[in-house]
Order: structure tokens, then sequence, then C-alpha cells
């Protein structure tokens, strides 16, 4: 093939990237599935399925957590990920759980909602069309630590659930995560009676799964520094972590209404990353 052909495929195929990318900040989720009641509220699943999805398949799933610093935050934060995923062949999902400003809940329920949704899901996946062993979980903010330590951390478990089924999830997607809950790190007041327990960082172990990190080096409230650490200590325990540092940029910087180009760059990283591990088919033409 001569460069003409290359460099017409190439374009060829950024067009219809962006064109995709573009309809799916648009689309607004398939269904809704409840994963969780307590006392009054329901928590919800906001799912996005591929075309032609039916209960008798069995693809790989993704469950995306808002960010919002435990106090707030909605579902749709992450439309735009499970919409381009579902895209993909996925069955992607924003979830619901409880926050301050809501429920009046501390971080410890908010991972506690993390790992139910993530165990509710690899306990109907049969009936859901999921596959139960490829199931990642996302998300950006206080949502990556909720995503993030459902990924580490052994305790803030439901009791009325049957533990013999994992909440642990197969790869991670983390956009600006909190992964240091210690003494310099972020929320520490908040978690200060059992931060060992619930800061990601500390709980690093081989049992962790692949992770893929996005994160500005301006980020006004995750250090860059914090993000090396753990990457250091993943690859001390032989589990990969893939860390995309981006120069100047700040908090929440891959967000499509930030209009800076990021938000197609990372949906394209964690396409590969997604491919390498065999949640996606490779895009044809590779």
């Amino acid at each position: 093939m001569n460069k003409c052909h290359l460099v017409s495929g190439l374009v060829t195929f950024l067009w219809v990237f962006q064109a995709s990318v573009s309809g799916a900040q648009w689309r607004q989720p398939d269904t809704h599935w409840l994963y969780k009641t307590v006392n009054d509220t329901e928590l919800k699943l906001h799912v996005f399925t591929p075309e032609g999805h039916r209960p008798s398949d069995k693809r790989p799933a993704i469950i995306f957590f808002f960010g919002g610093g435990w106090n707030n935050g909605s579902p749709g934060q992450h439309y735009s990920q499970c919409a381009h995923l579902a895209s993909r062949g996925m069955v992607a999902m924003s979830a619901e759980y409880r926050v301050k400003s809501r429920n009046q809940t501390t971080p410890k329920e908010c991972v506690e909602d993390g790992k139910s949704a993530i165990r509710w899901l690899r306990s109907h996946a049969a009936e859901l069309g999921v596959d139960p062993t490829r199931i990642a979980a996302g998300g950006a903010s206080a949502g990556g630590h909720v995503a993030a330590a459902a990924g580490t951390v052994d305790s803030f478990d439901a009791r009325s659930e049957d533990l013999g089924i994992s909440s642990r999830p197969d790869a991670l997607v983390l956009f600006n995560p909190v992964f240091d809950n210690g003494p310099s790190g972020f929320g520490h007041s908040r978690v200060k009676a059992y931060w060992q327990d619930i800061s990601p960082i500390h709980n690093i172990s081989a049992s962790a799964p692949p992770t893929i990190v996005f994160l500005g080096t301006e980020d006004e409230y995750i250090g860059a520094a914090v993000a090396v650490r753990y990457k250091e200590l993943m690859d001390q325990s032989g589990v990969r972590c893939d860390l995309h540092l981006y120069p100047g940029q700040a908090h929440g910087f891959y967000n499509p209404d930030r209009k800076n180009g990021y938000f197609e760059k990372t949906l394209e990283t964690m396409d590969d990353f997604l491919t390498s591990l065999d949640f996606l088919d490779p895009k044809s033409g590779e």
C-alpha cells in the first residue's frame, strides 16, 4: 500500500472515530437495572447495550462511578464513555451510589455500593448477557477511588450479600482517581478512623486488576507524584498499570465539554488498553 492510500485510510478512520464519538455524547441509556435497595433508596445502573445485544450473549462489561468528592455527582458524567464502549461491543453502565448530599453517607458507603454493583452484575451475568470474567470498573476522581478501592481493598462489603461472589473488577479504567487517603492524601479527615483500609495505594497486592490511569500534571486535587508512586507499587506487585500523564492539564481535562481534544484522545487510549485485555475486538483495519 502506498503513502497516499495510508494517509487516506488514516483520515477516514479518524473521521469515522470522531463522528461516532460525537454521536455517542448525546446518547441516553437504553435501560436501567436496580442493583441495590437501602431503606428507601434504590440504586440503579444506567445501562448502554451494544446493538443486537441478547441475554444469551457473554459480552464484556464495565461499570463507571461518577466523581464529586463522595458528596454529590451524577451518573450522567460517564454517559459519553458508556455510549462509546457500547458502540464497540461492551455492555457499559454508569452507577448510582450513595453520597453525602443526598444520603448523609460517608466514603465507606460509597465503596460499599461500588462493590455491591460489581458483585450484583457478576451474580446476574448469565441472565444479562455479560461475561462474569470480563467485568471492568472505571470512574473519575472520587468515583475513580470507588473503582480503585473495589479493585484493591478487602473491607466495606455489604453484610447481606453473598461474599462468595467476587466484587473485584477484572480491569480498571481510572480518570484523575483518588489513590491516597493517608495523612497527606485526599479526604483524610473524612476517613481518618479507617484510612489504611480504604486507601487504594496502601492496599495494592498481586491480586489488583490491570489498570489504566489518565491524569493531568496540573491537577489541583490529585498530585502526579501519587500516580507515579501507584504505578511503581503496581509494577512491584507484578500487575500492569498504564499511566498516562498529560502536561499542563487540570482536573477533569478529558471531559467532552472541555472541547480540547482530550476526550477523544483518552477514548482512543482506553480502547487500546481494553483491546489488549480482550474486552474489545480490534478496530477494523488493525
